[in-house]
């Protein structure tokens, strides 16, 4: 059985993982193969523990064949996000592309006022600009079930 790793989550709690686990995490497998990385604990200023709990927990489901149990419907949309990108800075691809999709899931028919809000962008555009690319692309809104904004 190969040695288990041990990571510093940002809070300063440390997880000792398997190998196996650690082969997803891209980032963290960078350190683990380099020559030089003689590490007894690597840190992750990115990602809290309850990041890394998530994870594992991710990881044990997807092992199991039960990834479709795994669920991020008690976070909200902050620890959402936050999540999303604690799994992007360890460059996990599969738990990424399902926290995207809920991602996609939490704004799909939402309003363009909601998804501003949700990514925290300013709209920068007059009433009048806004209202002449509104009139200029009305295609995009049919049928989709999104209220127009006034």
């Amino acid at each position: 059985m190969a040695s288990l790793i041990s990571l510093k989550a940002s809070d300063d709690v440390v997880f000792e993982v398997e190998p196996a686990l650690v082969k997803n995490m891209k980032t963290v497998q960078a350190i683990v193969d380099a020559d030089d990385a003689k590490l007894s604990v690597i840190p992750l200023p990115n990602v809290s523990s309850s990041h890394i709990t998530m994870i594992i927990d991710y990881h044990r489901l997807s092992d199991a064949g039960k990834v479709k149990e795994f669920s991020v419907e008690k976070l909200d949309n902050e620890e959402l996000k936050d999540f999303l990108l604690a799994v992007h800075y360890l460059n996990m691809e599969s738990l990424f592309e399902f926290l995207t999709q809920a991602v996609a899931d939490r704004i799909e028919n939402r309003s363009v006022r909601y998804v501003r809000e949700y990514f925290g962008i300013e709209n920068d555009l007059t009433p009048e600009e806004e209202k002449a690319i509104r009139e200029k692309n009305a295609w995009s809104f049919k049928g989709a079930g999104i209220e127009p904004e006034e």
